[in-house]
C-alpha cells in the first residue's frame, strides 16, 4: 500500500474537503474527463462530500463509450471471416459487450469466431508472429493513453517484417472533444478536471488555448481521493478568482511537454482525422488513422468491408451524459431495462462508463 495510503488518508482527505467548502461561495458545474476518475468520485463518495453548490458531471473520457457503432460493426465483420480469411480478432475485454448495430462481439464469438481478449497490442503482435497462417487483427481504441502501445506494435510489425498482422483503429483526442462540448450553447461545465494519464503521454500543452479561449480553468487530475479532491480544490480556487489557467495537480505523474518520445511515436505511425464519437458526432480532429507509410497494417484497407451500419433509436442517453447534460440516474431506464447483465448502451458495458459506475455504487 505504499504510495496509496497518502493518497487515500480519511484525515487529509477531511482538511481537504473543509478547504472546498472555504473556498466555495456560489455554484460551480465541473466536468471531469475521465471515467476512472468518475468511478473513484463515485465509489469513494467524494461527490457526496463536497458542497451542494459544487455540481460534478462526467465527461467523454470512457473509451468504450465514445467508440461509434459503425466501427463495431466493422469489428464485427471482420471478427467473422466474411471474406473467407481466418482470422484471430483482439480486443480488450470491454469492447466485447458492446452492441453494434445488430449484435456484439461476444455473440459473434458464440457463434464460432475466434475472437480473443489481450492486454496489450503487443500480444496480437505476438499471436501474428506465432500463427503466420492466420490474420491477426487488433481492436486499438481508446484516447491517447494507448495509442503509444499501439503506435509501438505497429512500428514493430514493420521491422519484424510480419505481413499477417493489423489493426482497426478507433483511437481519439481529447482536447477537440473539450471543445464541442464547450462549443454547444448546452454546455454546463464551467471547469475541468482534465484526465492526467492521458496528460502523462501528451502533457498539457495542447490544453491552455482551450482554457484561454473559452474561459475555462483546466486542472490536470490524478486518480486517488486526495487526487480529486485536490483538483477539485484547485478548480474551483480559479473559478472564485476569475480565473482560466491550466494548473497541473498531477505533477508526480506529469510534465507540461507529456512523454516526448511517446509523443514522437505516435506522430511518426499516426495522423490526425476526423472521427465520429457515439453521442457527440463527428469531431474535427478528434481522431487518429495510420500514416500512408503504414497503411498496409490497416484492417480497414486490408479486408472488403459492406456492411453498413443502421443505428436505431434507443432509450440509451448514453450521448447527453458523456457531455455533462445528464446524469446516469436521471435515465429513465437506468437500473431497470438497462444494467449490467442487460446494457442498452456502452456506459453501462464499460468498467469505465459513467452508468456502471453509479450502478455498481449508487445502485437505486
Amino acid at each position: 500500500m505504499k504510495f496509496l495510503e497518502e493518497y487515500r488518508d480519511p484525515e487529509a482527505a477531511r482538511r481537504m474537503v473543509q478547504a472546498i467548502r472555504r473556498a466555495t461561495t456560489r455554484p460551480w458545474t465541473i466536468m471531469e474527463v475521465c471515467g476512472g476518475q468518475t468511478h473513484n468520485l463515485i465509489r469513494f463518495g467524494i461527490d457526496e462530500l463536497l458542497p451542494e453548490a459544487i455540481t460534478l458531471v462526467h465527461g467523454p473520457g470512457c473509451p468504450v463509450c465514445v467508440t461509434p457503432v459503425e466501427i463495431i460493426d466493422e469489428a464485427l465483420e471482420i471478427a467473422s471471416g466474411k471474406d473467407g480469411r481466418p482470422v484471430v480478432f483482439c480486443s480488450f475485454g470491454d469492447m466485447l459487450r458492446v452492441p453494434g448495430s445488430r449484435k456484439d462481439l461476444l455473440a459473434v464469438r458464440a457463434e464460432g469466431a475466434d475472437v480473443r481478449v489481450v492486454y496489450s497490442p503487443l500480444d496480437a503482435l505476438r499471436l501474428a508472429v506465432e500463427a503466420p497462417e492466420r490474420e491477426v487483427v487488433f481492436f486499438a481504441v481508446g484516447f491517447e493513453t494507448t495509442a503509444p502501445a499501439t503506435a509501438m506494435a505497429v512500428f514493430r510489425a514493420r521491422e519484424l517484417g510480419v505481413r499477417n498482422f493489423s489493426i482497426l483503429v478507433a483511437h481519439v483526442r481529447v482536447p477537440p472533444a473539450l471543445e464541442t462540448i464547450l462549443s454547444s450553447p448546452r454546455s454546463r461545465v464551467q471547469g475541468f478536471l482534465a484526465a492526467g494519464h492521458v496528460c502523462t503521454v501528451m502533457g498539457y500543452e495542447e490544453y491552455e488555448p482551450i482554457a484561454e479561449r473559452y474561459r475555462v480553468p483546466i486542472v490536470v487530475t490524478g486518480f486517488e481521493p486526495l487526487d480529486l479532491l485536490q483538483g477539485i480544490y484547485m478548480c474551483v480556487r480559479q473559478l472564485e478568482e476569475g480565473r482560466a489557467e491550466v494548473e497541473n495537480q498531477y505533477a508526480r505523474a506529469v510534465r507540461r511537454e507529456g512523454n516526448v518520445p511517446a509523443r514522437q511515436l505516435i506522430e511518426k505511425v499516426f495522423e490526425v482525422v476526423p472521427r465520429r464519437w457515439r453521442g457527440l458526432g463527428t469531431i474535427a480532429d478528434s481522431g487518429l488513422r495510420l500514416r500512408p507509410a503504414y497503411r498496409e497494417f490497416d484492417a480497414e484497407h486490408r479486408f472488403s468491408l459492406s456492411y453498413v451500419s443502421e443505428e436505431g433509436p434507443s432509450e440509451c442517453i448514453g450521448g447527453l451524459v458523456l457531455q455533462g447534460l445528464n446524469r446516469p440516474h436521471e435515465c429513465p431506464a437506468f437500473g431497470k431495462r438497462c444494467t449490467p447483465e442487460h446494457p442498452l448502451g456502452a456506459p453501462m458495458v464499460s468498467a469505465e462508463g459513467a452508468c456502471a459506475a453509479y450502478y455498481r455504487y449508487r445502485r437505486p
